[in-house]
Parts: structure tokens; C-alpha cells; sequence
């Protein structure tokens, strides 16, 4: 991509320096299989009032999503605005083939929409090709230790080659993925986002290792994010928002924060922190 090109993509994208109070995303909830247990997740489809990562009203298939887009990009109310097509779950979007082929069927009809995905990067180095093919821009891969002993605190378990792998071993698989992963991404000319969850008491101190970590391997910016109270880790008290700053403005000597994250949805349409409540698809 040439780098005037690669340019004004990023300012039309909210996530990645883009004004962000004019330019809106549209995620589309098609990937539902998931490779690993975050201990902080959960994956539930129908919670319509909620806004969290791997939430969303309803599932879509490629078709169904495509003419979502259609639907959206034909408003004069939306189609103004959404300047990013997002997949960010419900699961991994590399780990669903209907990632690419959704991807594929936006391309061909809105070529000047941003193609943007988020992944736990397990299947990073294998996928490398395909985010090629289909001319992605935008990459976030969630990296929450470097160290698999603290990663095994955080993962109960990845699904790998068919293998389930737990504990520490689990961990150092998805960490190598991971880097490997963002490496090639980086060489590819992608532009990379690191999302960190801070839990406290579990990975305060990965934080600045993975921000000089991601930094050297290519990364453009990360996002340090406050741990939602749920599933394994529902007894931990989240992190102030003064912790989370604090915690950006040191980090920020080492690589761009991203600091107006809202933790949005699998399904989020409009701009962030303003989401449009759209009608199911028939």
C-alpha cells in the first residue's frame, strides 16, 4: 500500500488517530467460534443494553452482513459517517471462515471502506496470507502477558491443531503466535493496535514490558483497557480510571496510547461512544 494511501486511511479511522467524533465504524458479528478461554470473557449473543466486547444481538452470515452494509451505507444518516468495517468477534475472527468471505463480498461492492480486524492472534502466522488477499488495513491483536506464567492466570486453556493446551503451555503457544504474528503483520505494511486488558493484581506489571515489547516488533499504538468484572475474574475490582491513565501516560513514552476506547460491541455501528441502534435483519 503506498504510504499517501496508507496515510489518509488512518485519518479516516477512529481507532488508529482518525477524528473520531466525525468518523464511525461498522462491526459485523460474524466470526462465533472462539480459539481460547479469556478468564475475562463472556460470550453471551442476545444482551441488547449491553456494551462489551463479544456481545452482540444477533449472529449474521456473510449475506446477511453485506446487506447490513448496504442497508447502512445507503442511510444519509449513517452512510456519512462509517469510514471502517470492522469484524471483532463474537469469537476469533481468524479462527471463522466467515471472516474472509465477508471481507471478501465488502470489498467487491464498497472498496474504499477500511477493512479492520481484531484477534487473540493464535492463528496469526497461518492466517498472514488471507488478511493479505483481502487487502486488510487495520489489525488489533489482544496481548495480555509476555510472561506464560501470567498468561496461564489469564487463559484456561487454547485450542490449538486440534489440541487443547492449558496452562502455561497454552500460554507460550498463543504468545509466540502472537509476536510472530505482529511481526509479520508489520512487515506486511499493516497497521497495528495492541489491546492489553489490565487486571489488577495479575498483569500490572506485563503492561510496560508489552508496550517496549510490541513497540520494537512494529505495533502503532496500544490500548490499555480496564478489566470488566466477570466469568473467572468477577471477584477482581477493576482498575480506576486514574490507574488506567496513569498507566497510558507512562506507556506513552514507548508507544501511542489509544485513550478513547469504549470497549465497544461485536455488533457497534456509528461513532464510538454514540452507537446507533439499528433493526435486526428479517
Amino acid at each position: 500500500m503506498a504510504a499517501s494511501c496508507k496515510t489518509q486511511k488512518m485519518q479516516g479511522h477512529p481507532c488508529f488517530g482518525g477524528n473520531h467524533h466525525k468518523n464511525g465504524r461498522m462491526h459485523l458479528a460474524v466470526a462465533p467460534k472462539c480459539n481460547i478461554k479469556c478468564g475475562y470473557c463472556t460470550r453471551r449473543h442476545d444482551c441488547a443494553n449491553e456494551s462489551r466486547p463479544g456481545v452482540t444481538s444477533r449472529l449474521l452470515t456473510p449475506l446477511e452482513a453485506i446487506i447490513r452494509v448496504r442497508e447502512v451505507m445507503a442511510s444519509p444518516v449513517t452512510g456519512p459517517i462509517i469510514k471502517v468495517i470492522g469484524i471483532a468477534g463474537p469469537g476469533d475472527p481468524l479462527y471463522n471462515e466467515e471472516t474472509f468471505e465477508t471481507f471478501g463480498l465488502v470489498g467487491a461492492e464498497f472498496p474504499h471502506l477500511i477493512k479492520c480486524l481484531s484477534t487473540n492472534g493464535l492463528l496469526l502466522p497461518e492466517k498472514m496470507h488471507l488478511l493479505q488477499e483481502i487487502d486488510l488495513h487495520s489489525l488489533t491483536v489482544t496481548v495480555n502477558a509476555l510472561d506464560p506464567r501470567i498468561g496461564a492466570k489469564i487463559y484456561s486453556h487454547v485450542y490449538y491443531n486440534g489440541i487443547k493446551h492449558t496452562g502455561e503451555e497454552g500460554a507460550e503457544i498463543l504468545l509466540k503466535n502472537q509476536l510472530e504474528g505482529i511481526r509479520q503483520a508489520a512487515d506486511l505494511g499493516l497497521t497495528i493496535k495492541i489491546n492489553t486488558v489490565l487486571i489488577p493484581g495479575v498483569n500490572d506489571d506485563q503492561i510496560p514490558l508489552i508496550s517496549e515489547k510490541v513497540k520494537s516488533l512494529g505495533a502503532f499504538v496500544m490500548n490499555i483497557m480496564p478489566l470488566i468484572p466477570q466469568a473467572d475474574f468477577a471477584h477482581v475490582v477493576p482498575p480506576s480510571p486514574e490507574r488506567v491513565d496513569a498507566l497510558r501516560s507512562a506507556n506513552e513514552k514507548t508507544i501511542g496510547q489509544f485513550k478513547h476506547c469504549r470497549q465497544c460491541r461485536a455488533d457497534a455501528v456509528g461513532l464510538i461512544g454514540e452507537e446507533l441502534k439499528l433493526d435486526a435483519p428479517a
